[in-house]
């Protein structure tokens, strides 16, 4: 996980958001990551980076969701990183083709969004996922699978999302706001 974790930084050293909230969790992120050298393995009980995909359709006009089994909410794809991962891009396409059965993905490769959000995930003890999100598009006509990690996966119009979800609303504005 060293490249993994090399390409962390350097991603995150490269991106320069809009936005001044967003700039301030970049610098946290990259404090962390240099407190931490194990700071993207989900063995890293303080906290750990976890890599997610906003996956639009062709048009643009709908964002696939997945009803997350822990958290009950509609949630973008993604995930903990895996060993296998080199960099935060593939970690985030790869958790996106693994819970859409989309194989042609087209990802962005400079970050959408960061976000921080406390959980109890398989470690089984409270911890942070510091949340690095892509953009990623599907191809025209794909059809989503849903995997045995959601309890259901949709196709929502962007104009008319689910009323139980945290950040959509703003990653899609960020999504759109990039063309």
């Amino acid at each position: 996980m060293v490249s993994l974790h090399a390409d962390a930084v350097r991603t995150l050293f490269e991106w320069r958001p809009d936005d001044e909230r967003q700039e301030a969790l970049r610098h946290a992120f990259l404090a962390f990551l240099a407190a931490r050298p194990d700071g993207c393995m989900r063995s890293c009980e303080p906290g750990h980076l976890t890599a997610s995909a906003v996956v639009f359709d062709a048009s643009g006009d709908h964002v696939l969701l997945t009803l997350h089994p822990r958290v009950g909410r509609w949630l973008q794809l993604g995930g903990h990183c895996e060993p296998e991962d080199t960099s935060l891009l593939g970690a985030a396409l790869r958790e996106a083709v693994e819970e859409s059965g989309i194989a042609d993905l087209w990802i962005e490769p400079s970050p959408l969004h960061l976000d921080v959000h406390p959980i109890t995930c398989s470690l089984g003890v409270p911890t942070r996922h510091l949340d690095v999100r892509f953009l990623v598009r599907a191809p025209v006509g794909a059809r989503a699978v849903r995997s045995a990690e959601s309890v259901d996966l949709q196709w929502w119009p962007v104009g008319a999302l689910p009323s139980n979800v945290d950040t959509i609303p703003e990653l899609v504005r960020l999504a759109r706001a990039r063309g």
